[in-house]
């Protein structure tokens, strides 16, 4: 599919700089019939659209404080934001600079933590410092939640704790898992009463989800690696939702991603690794058959996804239908519920 029927247009005034004052507050994007017409509702009302025996998929993973502010060597001004550890104390990154710096640059951080520019992978940089726990420290002491690059401020202090999930445990995200955003513990309990059960994988999200894709032949894009980790729990609690007749959902393309990735080899297992899985139109899809998802950016790989799972026709309407409808985009935004094209409501 060509790069072009993924675009749609935004008014810049529908993409939030900041979330609601409730987290469920949202309003939920709801596609009736996989399609055929869309329902606008508030994010409260998923407990009209699950159902007793159902099971949501939650990705604990959570943000650091990744975004670090420095300085060359030779004095000019940079900007990192981690993408993922690595051993010995390297780490691959982005970084703003007035000038690229080239390999054997060394950069300073908190006037102290010393970093040495090894080379590059793709539009990444990979730095070296003294170890892994100095970097980890630098980060804890000097690092900034790294908000999207569509939300034009500075990390506020409400940030902290909003651009987190209530159930986020496992550090090592750069960007948060935002259709867990729309959720708090009251209506997680709501949710278990009604008979929907919950568990979580760990998918840590890297600041290569942000890439754009360039090349017109989506199929030539190759996707950032990230961290997974798709547990036996999950795996028997989907095994278990699945002989009952419930329905397994999703929260987040992040989790999709984890358990499509789980299920390439045979069938549904645990799974801990690396995951580069690419989810375009013509997929198919193994495990999942409910998507609670935001709203993605034109031409992104997030998109892609919901098209495949939702329909392309399908989704790009719904996308056309938010923007008239006003609704809010990208990470603290409004948020759509649908389930995989051929599934019964």
């Amino acid at each position: 599919m060509d790069l072009v029927q993924f675009d749609y247009r935004l008014p810049e005034s529908l993409i939030a700089q900041y979330p609601l004052p409730e987290r469920t507050a949202s309003r939920l994007l709801h596609f009736v019939n996989n399609g055929n017409r869309f329902e606008d509702l508030v994010f409260t009302d998923l407990k009209k659209l699950l159902r007793k025996g159902d099971l949501l998929v939650l990705n604990d993973t959570r943000v650091i404080p990744a975004r670090l502010h420095g300085k060359k060597a030779t004095g000019g001004k940079v900007e990192l934001l981690l993408e993922r550890m690595l051993d010995g104390g390297r780490a691959v990154v982005q970084l703003k600079s007035s000038k690229s710096p080239p390999r054997g640059c060394r950069l300073i951080f908190a006037d102290q933590a010393t970093a040495t520019v090894e080379g590059r992978q793709g539009e990444f940089f990979v730095l070296r410092f003294k170890s892994r726990a100095q970097l980890e420290e630098l980060l804890e002491q000097s690092g900034q939640i790294p908000l999207p690059p569509y939300i034009r401020r500075n990390p506020e202090e409400g940030d902290a704790e909003r651009y987190q999930t209530v159930y986020a445990r496992h550090e090592g995200a750069v960007a948060a898992p935002t259709a867990g955003l729309h959720f708090d513990d009251p209506l997680i309990k709501q949710l278990k009463r009604l008979g929907v059960d919950s568990v979580c994988i760990t998918l840590h999200v890297g600041a290569g989800t942000f890439q754009p894709v360039r090349q017109q032949d989506i199929k030539a894009h190759v996707l950032h690696a990230e961290q997974v980790e798709v547990t036996q729990r999950v795996c028997r609690k989907i095994g278990e939702c699945k002989r009952q007749g419930g329905r397994v959902i999703a929260v987040g393309t992040t989790v999709v991603r984890a358990l499509e990735s789980a299920s390439l080899d045979k069938g549904l297992h645990p799974y801990k690794g690396e995951t580069r899985l690419f989810i375009y139109p013509g997929f198919q899809f193994k495990v999942v058959d409910g998507l609670v998802t935001n709203f993605h950016l034109p031409r992104s790989t997030l998109l892609m996804l919901v098209c495949s799972f939702a329909g392309h026709e399908s989704t790009m309407a719904a996308y056309r239908h938010a923007v008239a409808g006003g609704y809010r985009f990208y990470s603290y935004g409004d948020a759509m519920f649908v389930l995989r094209t051929g599934q019964k409501t």
